[in-house]
């Protein structure tokens, strides 16, 4: 069994015959897709424009994640988020779930600090109605892309806020994603300078100490940023692997198969490969639904 615990449908030009063309190439059984709600207010043109379907000013609106499903509803697990300054996000996730049998939600994406009172009643409401939720985490650096309409593209705030949040929302299951998140696996200063550190680790990052302290906390490998954590310090990224297998999903936040090559030649012992491979998206989820 694999599951891939992070996609998005109609992105980076792959429609569902293409996510299912690819998932058998790559050997996934199943695929978490989760959508990503953009306000006009925070839509980067020139970005998004070049990922999102042709026109959206909703980054992956619900709609798209829906007529994935309805198209292979046994490769999918279907993921919502409103945006948490929507006045109704309560209500959009309370009917997405009775209406449309919702199981995530994610992708948690927004110019919003996660610890905002918004966040936290709609991150509340997303533990009540037992959605685990996957955030995105990214400091403003400077990654060379357009920064129109804004200065910078930040989603979430800090780590200190992500700390909070945590803190705050005991009852709602976290999965933590971006490169903020990621860029903390080492305690250095390079967070909130380069989008993707590539220096060694430094021990005693906020990444595998936040991991240790909330038991509701838990962390997907997908993306650059995910892959680049576990590649900057090679031996330093394969016993995080280890140490934090209860914690940790495969997933590809992409439609490639650089991450799975990486971990092939990591030699995981089978009881934490089994749990990142498959096993915790079980678990979060439930084995009838994944």
């Amino acid at each position: 069994m694999l599951i891939d615990a992070h996609n998005h449908p109609d992105y980076h030009g792959y429609t569902v015959e293409k996510i299912i063309r690819d998932m058998d190439e790559q050997g996934i059984d199943k695929t978490w897709l989760l959508t990503w709600d953009v306000p006009q207010s925070e839509y980067n043109v020139r970005s998004n424009q070049n990922t999102m379907p042709p026109g959206s000013e909703s980054g992956i609106p619900l709609d798209r994640i829906l007529a994935a499903g309805a198209a292979a509803p046994d490769r999918f697990v279907l993921g919502y988020a409103p945006h948490p300054k929507r006045p109704d996000s309560i209500e959009r996730i309370n009917s997405a779930v009775s209406l449309y049998d919702i199981r995530l939600a994610g992708e948690y994406k927004s110019r919003t600090m996660f610890d905002d009172p918004d966040s936290l009643r709609l991150l509340r409401r997303f533990g009540e109605v037992g959605l685990p939720v996957t955030i995105h985490l990214e400091y403003g650096t400077d990654s060379g892309r357009s920064n129109y309409p804004w200065r910078d593209w930040w989603y979430g705030g800090t780590i200190g806020a992500l700390d909070r949040m945590l803190a705050a929302c005991p009852e709602t299951i976290i999965v933590a994603h971006g490169p903020g998140w990621w860029s903390h696996i080492s305690n250095d200063d390079l967070f909130d300078k380069h989008m993707y550190p590539n220096a060694p680790v430094k021990s005693g990052g906020a990444n595998p100490a936040l991991l240790e302290k909330y038991p509701n906390l838990y962390a997907d490998l997908s993306a650059t940023s995910g892959y680049t954590a576990l590649t900057r310090d090679p031996e330093f990224g394969r016993q995080y692997l280890i140490d934090h297998s209860d914690k940790l999903l495969f997933a590809r936040d992409i439609y490639d198969n650089k991450l799975m090559d990486h971990l092939k030649t990591l030699d995981l012992p089978s009881d934490a490969s089994d749990k990142i491979m498959y096993g915790n998206a079980e678990k979060l989820v439930g084995a009838a639904n994944v």
